[in-house]
């Protein structure tokens, strides 16, 4: 059975189209998923995101467990700033893409993905065995609250007094807001500037309706899981399972940046990673874009002059660029100039190869 967010009975209220992600029960939709799109693009939406894990680690030597726990350099983050990085296997496969948040000295707090959220706590737990460090997972008594768009600053400055404006891209602080404790994340998976706002489970509920009344004003729309998918699709996020996974290294994810070698003492994976770092990937991590108007899918292959040479791993349809796109992996010989097309249901569809991301914000 899918277990219900906090939120569970405002989703239902607002007609929300429910279903099951990763053991969660959660909203796909409320009403057009375009209109969600594109409310985030101009204006703002507002999501539900508690089915995200989040794990918290203290102690003395928080920040070297994680060093050794993770890819990045964690021991070297600044408290109130936040980082992207990974875990992985001792294969160099990743296990799951991370947000790694520094609270305070000695106080760390790892958001993973619903999916892998327990694999990420007992990984965590093993690792940080010989440290001087605690790990908790804490998902149960959180919930987290997004507010994305252009205008999530404006929407969120009338619920709080906190300092919004100095707060930059992958930084966090504790505040209140509607008079309720929250750490304030300015951080996101859309592609637009936005805030997520990890509070107890308690509040998730009047803190979702005094954002709905604080946002009303400036065009603020609740959006579900399938907006929140063609969001990121558009900004180049990756997808776990899609884009990543545990057969896949950082580096075959063109992603290699987040591994970080110069950080004291080992890691778990190190090894398998520094003999693959300067290897060329078989395969890398493309955009591309339809000509036509049928959407390539997760699972499709990519074809030139009839031959396979690479598979879809996200796709949908554009409500920013007004047009098919999708994420794929091709093979890294192939010239993908010209003449790349996807198998849609046996008919071969041209595409177009773009630089990623399909969609950058003005800043």
């Amino acid at each position: 059975m899918s277990r219900p967010t906090p939120l569970r009975d405002v989703h239902e209220s607002l007609g929300a189209t429910l279903t099951d992600f990763a053991g969660w029960l959660m909203p796909l939709r409320y009403g057009s998923e375009s209109a969600e799109h594109n409310a985030v693009r101009q204006a703002a939406g507002l999501f539900d995101l508690s089915h995200m894990g989040e794990i918290f680690l203290t102690g003395p030597q928080a920040a070297d467990a994680l060093d050794y726990a993770l890819v990045g350099h964690l021991s070297a983050l600044a408290t109130g700033r936040a980082r992207y990085t990974m875990i992985v296997d001792e294969r160099g496969g990743v296990l799951d893409d991370l947000i790694v948040y520094r609270l305070g000295d000695e106080e760390f707090m790892v958001v993973a993905n619903a999916s892998n959220a327990g694999k990420v706590a007992d990984e965590l737990m093993t690792r940080a065995k010989a440290y001087d460090a605690r790990v908790e997972d804490r998902s149960d008594e959180y919930a987290l609250i997004a507010v994305q768009g252009p205008r999530s600053q404006e929407i969120l400055a009338t619920l709080t007094d906190a300092d919004l404006a100095g707060l930059k891209y992958y930084t966090g602080l504790p505040g209140r807001v509607d008079g309720r404790e929250a750490l304030i994340a300015r951080t996101g998976y859309t592609g637009e500037d936005g805030f997520e706002l990890f509070v107890a489970v308690q509040d998730a509920v009047p803190l979702w309706h005094a954002l709905t009344a604080a946002g009303e004003p400036y065009g603020l729309k609740p959006a579900g899981l399938s907006s929140r998918d063609t969001l990121r699709l558009e900004a180049g996020m990756p997808l776990y399972g899609n884009e990543l996974s545990a057969e896949l290294t950082p580096f075959d994810a063109g992603m290699g940046r987040v591994v970080k070698f110069d950080k004291p003492g080992d890691f778990v994976g190190r090894s398998a990673l520094e003999a693959v770092k300067d290897t060329p990937p078989r395969r890398r991590l493309t955009g591309l874009v339809a000509r036509g108007r049928r959407v390539p899918r997760h699972g499709y292959p990519v074809t030139k002059d009839g031959a396979v040479v690479g598979e879809v791993t996200s796709g949908a349809p554009s409500q920013t660029l007004g047009k098919p796109i999708a994420l794929a992996y091709v093979d890294a010989g192939i010239d993908a100039g010209e003449g790349l097309a996807v198998d849609i249901r046996g008919r071969q569809e041209p595409v177009d190869v773009v630089e990623l991301p399909f969609y950058r914000r003005n800043k």
